[in-house]
């Protein structure tokens, strides 16, 4: 019955009796089947949202139903004609502690838990002169809404609609009252309704018109109002934790002068427990696959990242195109240093180019490899302008989805009127702001039957740790080249390679099974452009043989995070062929 460590064996015996006894006493006791229709009489109201709240009480006072109700929700309802009674007036005690305390009381809960099916249930509401409740109407404070990610450098939490606030006004935002309420009116639906939206108070007003709410629209309420404190509970939750020190709280980008030369020299450990609640906020047409079903969710309350996308015209995006377009956003986030593009076609970057202006950056991108920018994902680091749209303008040249921060007006007529793709291109803003506050931090992937967490692989890489290992020595107009390609090769799927003339992806090699092949890859990629550009590894080459080939290509210097059993063998191959290498002892695997 009990699953191993529930409970000592004396604790369990103690229950198990307790269990018998209260068995005991329901047979004992004589009782009825639960009525279908419950006719609403009497209902409590207490809501934070006073959206819909004139239609409610027009609708409860045309229905002839006494009311009762705390505070502001009063005041509101009876300036609509309602008569409402103060709960004070039931309980027999004043709101107390700045309002903390005022439903919590038996004449309130009582009213609300009373089975009408049990007789000594009915005759205890009678000995103590307690009248019961045929629904309860609440809507919670909005925790998830005004309180946002703590901040643990400035020591305040921070929102869209509260720019500062405390830990001491968040702690005040925490329900007490309305969750209690919620989850015992949902407890007892089989005797009474329990309304948690405005939404759903067309459908309430119209059951009591039908002669009251029936067991099954009960259930469904239950269902709805536990999914509701669950919600609100799992968002209280994540915020204690970060506020408690107990996960790492997601920090924004940082400059490349204050990067740390290994972050998780300073990272907190990772949750033990991890309070997750997601909701439906886009179903797709279908998945990766016409025959596969799916769908978006993002953690309740977070509009960062591509849970806050917002879509400005074209045709719906696709599954695929959502995992593209977090490959593309996420690079560009990365080449924050100046105007970037980026081209990405199955999650790999095809195209990528910083330049003085966004156009520049954007028709560098697009000619690293023409033939897969066709049908691409593009994203870019500052707002999309008349002057980047002229340059998607080109014959021949197709794109699903652009991605900006912004896009000019100039921009989206342009693109939505003159290319031949015009109705079907997607043009998508991403907010600013950091995407892993909703996740504690943690980046998460699936796997069948558990999900993986990680801090995400978005810090910058500090060029001070880095060290030459060859005799010869990169020359220095080549540094922004080896910098950028250690960028870009870390957004490319391992093994890979990326090739780099300045900053501008020329070839890129990656998802191999071999290291060899994946440079071989991204050299015959670049073709020409290969002699005097860079070549960047995700990780150490464990043999000498990708050297020969990177020789017999002319490029100039090689960049690598180092760190194979044969390394020495790889540096005496690079001196051989007069090739600087760079180890930066940091390896950046994308699998």
């Amino acid at each position: 019955m009990f699953p191993a460590g529930f409970c000592h064996s004396s604790e369990r015996d103690a229950l198990i009796a307790a269990m018998n006894s209260t068995n005991r006493h329901h047979q004992n006791t004589k009782s009825m089947q639960p009525v279908n229709a419950v006719p609403i009489r009497r209902v409590l109201v207490s809501v934070f949202d006073k959206t819909g709240l004139e239609r409610l009480a027009r609708g409860l006072k045309a229905a002839g139903v006494r009311v009762a109700s705390t505070g502001g929700t009063r005041a509101a309802m009876a300036s609509y004609g309602l008569e409402v009674e103060d709960v004070s007036a039931i309980t027999g005690f004043p709101e107390i502690l700045d309002g903390r305390v005022k439903t919590l009381h038996p004449h309130i809960f009582a009213g609300i838990l009373a089975r009408s099916d049990r007789p000594d249930d009915l005759e205890v509401l009678g000995h103590h002169s307690i009248q019961r409740f045929d629904a309860v109407i609440v809507n919670l404070y909005p925790f998830e809404t005004v309180v946002g990610a703590f901040q643990s450098d400035g020591g305040e939490l921070c929102s869209d609609t509260q720019p500062a606030c405390l830990p001491a006004d968040a702690i005040e935002l925490i329900d007490i009252g309305g969750p209690s309420l919620v989850r015992a009116a949902a407890k007892n639906h089989a005797f009474t309704a329990v309304v948690t939206s405005p939404e759903q108070y067309d459908d309430f007003i119209a059951a009591i018109g039908r002669g009251g709410t029936t067991l099954v629209e009960r259930r469904q309420m239950a269902a709805r109002a536990f999914e509701r404190t669950a919600a609100y509970d799992a968002v209280i939750a994540r915020w204690m934790a970060r506020y408690a020190g107990l996960v790492a709280v997601a920090q924004p980008l940082v400059a490349r002068s204050t990067a740390v030369a290994d972050p998780s020299d300073t990272a907190p450990p990772l949750p033990s427990r991890f309070t997750l609640d997601l909701e439906q906020r886009m179903l797709l047409r279908y998945g990766e696959n016409p025959h596969q079903s799916a769908a978006i969710y993002a953690p309740a309350g977070t509009h960062l990242g591509l849970a806050g996308l917002k879509q400005l015209c074209g045709k719906e995006l696709s599954y695929n195109n959502l995992l593209d377009l977090d490959a593309a956003a996420r690079l560009a986030g990365l080449l924050a240093a100046g105007p970037a593009a980026v081209v990405v076609k199955h999650t790999n970057p095809c195209g990528a180019a910083t330049a003085t202006t966004l156009a520049v950056a954007l028709d560098t991108a697009l000619a690293a490899d023409p033939a897969s920018a066709f049908g691409s994902i593009v994203a870019v680091n500052r707002p999309f302008d008349r002057s980047c749209a002229e340059r998607l303008l080109a014959p021949g040249l197709f794109v699903e989805v652009i991605a900006a921060p912004a896009f000019s007006q100039e921009a989206v007529e342009l693109l939505t009127t003159r290319p031949p793709w015009k109705a079907s291109v997607r043009l998508v803003e991403l907010p600013s702001g950091n995407p892993w506050e909703s996740t504690a931090g943690l980046e998460l992937r699936s796997v069948a039957g558990a999900i993986l967490a990680q801090f995400p692989d978005d810090c910058f890489d500090d060029p001070a740790a880095w060290r030459v290992v060859t005799q010869a020595v990169p020359a220095a107009s080549l540094t922004e080249a080896l910098d950028f390609a250690f960028v870009i090769v870390r957004r490319l799927t391992s093994n890979a390679i990326a090739v780099c003339q300045g900053t501008s992806l020329v070839g890129a090699g990656m998802g191999q099974t071999s290291r060899v092949d994946a440079v071989s890859i991204a050299i015959k990629k670049a073709g020409d452009r290969a002699r005097g550009a860079v070549l960047a590894s995700d990780a150490f080459f464990p043999f000498a043989d990708s050297i020969e080939l990177i020789q017999r290509a002319g490029i100039a210097a090689i960049i690598q995070p180092g760190g194979s059993k044969r390394d020495s063998e790889v540096i005496r191959a690079a001196d051989a062929a007069g090739i600087p290498m760079v180890f930066t002892s940091r390896r950046h695997f994308r699998h």
